[in-house]
């Protein structure tokens, strides 16, 4: 599975410009609004369903990573969005260090396997200092973009 599978080139941010946790789900989700993905309506609803999933437990992976996810009937398909913070974001990570990369899943309600693969690739991927260190500098979302493309082709 690949990462560009599920995100729109229109729902990435090099620039977060909130910094609290559930700021930063709303602006998450903002992406997936603009990029056509998600209808304005069903907003409120995601939100609370990805907050309500971090009240189970942070989804602040560590290492500058937090991978907010969730179930929805408002999608028919797996979708994200991707979002880098520049200051980092205090998300009550595992390791308690602030987020600087976002990665946010929606995923239809009776879709388990294409959820579960698309949070286990992206960990994976996610996992690399040098990819980390990549997202992070990249100037434009242009360039995120072609960070991720090809850091997926490399690691098929």
């Amino acid at each position: 599975m690949s990462i560009m599978e599920f995100l729109d080139d229109r729902a990435v941010s090099i620039d977060v410009k909130t910094q609290q946790k559930e700021d930063v789900i709303r602006e998450l989700v903002g992406l997936l609004v603009k990029a056509g993905s998600i209808k304005d309506k069903d907003v409120h609803k995601l939100v609370q369903i990805l907050l309500n999933r971090e009240a189970l437990g942070s989804t602040g992976i560590g290492q500058g990573v937090a991978i907010p996810h969730g179930k929805s009937d408002c999608v028919d398909r797996l979708i994200a969005a991707f979002a880098v913070s520049k200051n980092g974001v205090s998300f009550d990570s595992l390791d308690g260090e602030p987020v600087h990369l976002f990665f946010l899943l929606v995923a239809p309600e009776d879709s388990a396997g294409p959820h579960l693969k698309a949070l286990a690739r992206i960990s994976r991927l996610l996992k690399d200092k040098h990819f980390r260190d990549s997202l992070q500098a990249a100037k434009d979302e242009k360039t995120l973009l072609k960070i991720i493309r090809d850091e997926d082709e490399r690691r098929h």
